[in-house]
């Protein structure tokens, strides 16, 4: 056994990740997500493997928190409003009424599995509720790195629609999972009030018949509010965090740029534990804020997003490295049998089930881009920090809770994460059309105007050649706009009126700068 110290955790932390890096460039090659192979990597290294014990709850819960902040605000900064508005209403239907149906009918499943003679967990049905509830949602981290990092272009806007849905399903599975611990909860201080003396004077004093019936009313009312509370509050931080982002990186003036992106990081956190403070849900408050900044203009930007994206990979192997300590394989196995037949219920009925009902008014979906994102319910790094919290509170059933989600989510990263692309050309919803490659690797601020590409053809020259001509000066360019370089053969001119305009030139022009 090898315990973690002040004085080894930074050798084996660095020895965690550079291995890490190593196994993402096979992942590509054997056709495997790279965030399942860091989960079975820190599988490797823990108790069960080489010896590293790592079982602090806490801790873990923690670096998820952060990871999770970090991961969703980039998320939300990457997601273009344009790209997503077509499919906002699919995209939030899914991320809440999608995952309350998914829970729901998981958590309805585990409680049949109850009564059947050698396979019933022996939860309570809150329990059973809360254990659907924390694997109801898609994992943001993965979709955002399997549909980004694999290249997987789809058609009918699917990819905005998935990712706007794994960016804000998070915070909804976050909220039915802290509502049912509020449950568990209230059942439990209810039990104790009804063995309490004067509990019945109490009730009635309260208006109530009976103790039970003040119980429930206590337990209702405290879930609908818990539930109220997580929205409202964390929407409005969010969009309030998100607009005052935007107002200080256009006003603060600082000597060194990274320092921005360092600010930036600081504000996530606020957001994240301002809404938390007040009753709201972080999550929500993180990603909303992520959107409004990153569809705002403001300076800086190549140099932040180049900051958030490398700091995101960090906190994905981070957080899986971690994830992958914690459990122990040897009592996770002994969950597997249940935890298979869960996680193929979810896979093959609760999942599609949920997307059809949840699609069924938005008719411009067609039945293949439902099927797809029906097998896109992919697990990761979230529901196992959702199924932390379980046991964080005492939770009946909490240990067993957490190792039947971390089953699951292996089960969905190797069927669902390996399959991805297959599934998406089986459906025929894979986008091939060729992606122009960007020529100019160049950042301005967004208030000196906005930055386009464009090649010159031969049937261009030729239109030049019966026109005006073919020297930039002939161009009948609106106000405005400037032509800034031209790439040709692979080098780089700066551009004057009597430059010639070939076949093949790349350009760079700006649009919209002041004289």
């Amino acid at each position: 056994m090898v315990y973690l110290t002040s004085e080894n955790i930074i050798f084996i932390s660095s020895i965690l990740i550079f291995c890490s890096i190593l196994v993402s460039r096979a992942s590509s090659r054997m056709g495997i997500p790279a965030l399942l192979l860091f989960l079975m990597l820190g599988m490797l290294f823990g108790s069960d493997g080489l010896g590293i014990v790592f079982d602090d709850m806490k801790a873990a819960n923690f670096i998820g928190v952060v990871a999770l902040c970090i991961i969703l605000f980039t998320g939300g900064m990457e997601t273009n409003f344009k790209d997503i508005k077509p499919m906002l209403g699919p995209g939030l239907a899914l991320s809440t009424i999608g995952v309350l149906l998914t829970a729901g009918l998981t958590g309805g499943f585990i409680y049949l599995l109850n009564g059947w003679k050698g396979v019933g967990l022996g939860l309570p049905l809150v329990s059973c509720l809360l254990l659907g509830s924390t694997i109801s949602s898609t994992d943001s981290a993965t979709v955002f790195a399997l549909l980004r990092g694999k290249n997987l272009r789809l058609k009918n806007n699917l990819q905005p629609m998935l990712e706007l849905e794994s960016g804000s399903n998070d915070p909804m599975a976050y909220i039915i999972t802290i509502v049912l611990i509020e449950i568990a909860g209230s059942i439990a201080s209810g039990e104790g009030l009804m063995a309490t003396a004067g509990a019945e004077e109490m009730a009635k004093a309260a208006g109530f018949a009976s103790v039970e019936s003040f119980t429930t009313y206590n337990t209702v009312w405290n879930a609908i509010k818990v539930f109220l509370l997580q929205f409202i509050v964390g929407g409005a931080v969010g969009v309030g965090i998100g607009f005052a982002s935007v107002w200080l990186l256009n006003r603060v003036k600082l000597n060194n740029t990274p320092l921005y992106a360092v600010m930036l990081l600081s504000i996530v956190f606020f957001a994240y534990s301002i809404a938390g403070m007040l009753s709201g849900n972080g999550y929500l408050a993180v990603y909303l804020a992520g959107i409004i900044t990153g569809n705002s203009k403001f300076n800086h930007r190549k140099q932040i997003l180049s900051f958030l994206d490398g700091l995101t990979w960090l906190m994905q192997i981070g957080m899986f490295l971690i994830l992958g300590l914690l459990v122990n394989p040897l009592q996770m196995l002994k969950t597997a049998p249940i935890a298979l037949l869960i996680g193929l219920f979810m896979m093959l009925f609760a999942r599609p089930a949920a997307v059809y009902s949840t699609l069924l008014p938005f008719r411009s979906i067609n039945l293949r881009s439902k099927a797809f994102t029906s097998w896109v319910g992919l697990k990761g790094a979230s529901p196992i920090i959702f199924a932390t919290y379980p046991i964080l509170h005492g939770i009946e059933g909490g240990e067993v809770i957490f190792n039947i989600v971390f089953f699951i989510t292996l089960m969905s990263l190797i069927i669902q994460g390996s399959t991805l692309s297959l599934t998406a050309k089986v459906l025929k919803i894979n986008d091939e059309t060729p992606v122009p490659q960007k020529e100019f690797d160049v950042d301005l601020p967004e208030t000196a105007g906005d930055l386009t590409e464009s090649t010159i053809t031969e049937q261009m020259v030729r239109q030049m050649q019966e026109g005006s001509g073919v020297q930039l000066k002939d161009q009948n360019l609106p106000d405005g706009m400037r032509v800034l370089m031209i790439k040709r053969d692979g080098k780089f001119i700066i551009p004057s009126g009597n430059t010639e305009l070939c076949a093949g030139d790349h350009l760079l022009i700006i649009n919209g700068g002041s004289e």
